[in-house]
């Protein structure tokens, strides 16, 4: 179909540019040996599954039911899980089809562990290296408190009769520098257990597919544990599958002044990218500048009775009107995983361009979607 007949809002995933970081990320699996999870948390549009397993050695879960795509729509390939915590009803589940399982503390592997044992399912413990450069705290994983792993003052080197790996997660959409760093401190503190292990998992939040990445202090950081204690590396990164893959398309529906011009589109950042309030961030536009670059400055706001739903504030070379076209940029990632159905606005479609160029609507909603949550 021609994507001008696709009503707005919706996403579009380009399946070229998808291959673009893929390609990448087994490059550095090639180089370096590491295996390389497709973290579901930050996409899981499972049509592109198939593509996604030629690529990569599987997936990586935070509850049962992503684990349960990963194993669906990634046959053949490794599902690995992590929780905080799991549930007896979920774990009875997860042992069925999970080939590596994390726990978050010693308390669960000792209340699951004979459970697990003589099922051939590789089994590891979290750490919290106590280390970490992510600025805030929402997204920190080692921030002070964090119910995130294992402390070295609460590690139990005597009960990891069983455990064949150990995993750390303490990054955010940083470059390789900071890993280099992290790998430094997780060495100072559990390098003594590591050489035992027979897996370390390095985790996610690695910008690997980002232009400005350092790839080969990358390679050199997985190198480092694989040569010092000949050990098998994970990594897991969500966003470097689909960074900058994506794309939101909405519509124009008022314009109204108060002190600003301000546009209301038919896209709510509350409900359809709920981390540019989160994070917060502000995402690009196509053919868009900041405040007062073009002369047209607009403040882009959703639709919804929230009174902070405001996007950004963009400039353009024309006037915006009702029925103009937005298309934001990077909304492949912690979009279609995040959104949801606030005052009932609609969800966006979902449509991929194949590597062909044509256009396919993968998904729509409507009100049963709402109703059917309720």
């Amino acid at each position: 179909m021609k994507q001008s007949d696709i009503k707005t809002p919706y996403y579009l995933i380009d399946e070229n540019l998808i291959i673009k970081n893929l390609e990448i990320l087994k490059s550095v699996s090639d180089k370096t040996g590491a295996k390389i999870l497709l973290a579901q948390k930050a996409f899981s549009m499972y049509s592109l599954y198939p593509l996604i397993g030629k690529y990569l050695a599987g997936t990586t879960a935070s509850s049962l039911f992503e684990a349960k795509l990963g194993h669906e729509e990634m046959p053949g390939t490794e599902t690995h899980i992590y929780a905080p915590a799991y549930s007896d009803e979920d774990f009875s589940e997860i042992i069925k089809i999970c080939d590596h399982i994390v726990f978050n503390s010693f308390s669960q592997w000792n209340k699951y562990k004979n459970i697990v044992s003589g099922t051939g399912i590789e089994c590891g413990i979290r750490i919290n290296p106590e280390y970490s450069e992510i600025e805030t705290d929402i997204y920190n994983p080692c921030f002070k408190g964090s119910r995130m792993g294992v402390t070295l003052r609460n590690f139990e080197h005597s009960n990891l009769d069983g455990i064949s790996g150990l995993h750390f997660h303490t990054m955010c959409e940083q470059n390789s520098d900071v890993l280099w760093r992290t790998v430094q401190k997780v060495d100072e503190k559990f390098g003594k257990y590591i050489k035992n292990m027979k897996w370390i998992n390095m985790g996610g939040g690695h910008h690997i597919t980002r232009e400005d990445y350092d790839i080969e202090l990358l390679c050199k950081s997985i190198n480092y544990f694989s040569d010092k204690y000949g050990v098998a590396v994970y990594l897991e990164p969500g966003e470097a599958v689909a960074l900058n893959a994506g794309y939101l398309t909405s519509s124009v529906m008022d314009i109204i002044n108060n002190e600003i011009d301000i546009a209301i589109l038919d896209t709510s950042a509350a409900c359809h990218m709920p981390d540019v309030l989160e994070m917060p961030y502000r995402p690009n536009v196509i053919d868009a500048g900041n405040p007062g670059e073009y002369p047209y400055t607009y403040r882009l706001a959703g639709p919804t009775c929230l009174a902070g739903d405001i996007i950004g504030d963009y400039s353009f070379k024309e006037p915006l009107k009702p029925g103009d076209k937005i298309t934001f940029c990077d909304m492949a990632i912690y979009t279609t995983v995040k959104n949801n159905t606030f005052n009932g606005i609609n969800l966006p479609s979902i449509v991929l361009r194949h590597q062909n160029g044509d256009t396919e609507l993968i998904k729509t909603f409507g009100y049963q979607d709402f109703k059917s949550r309720l």
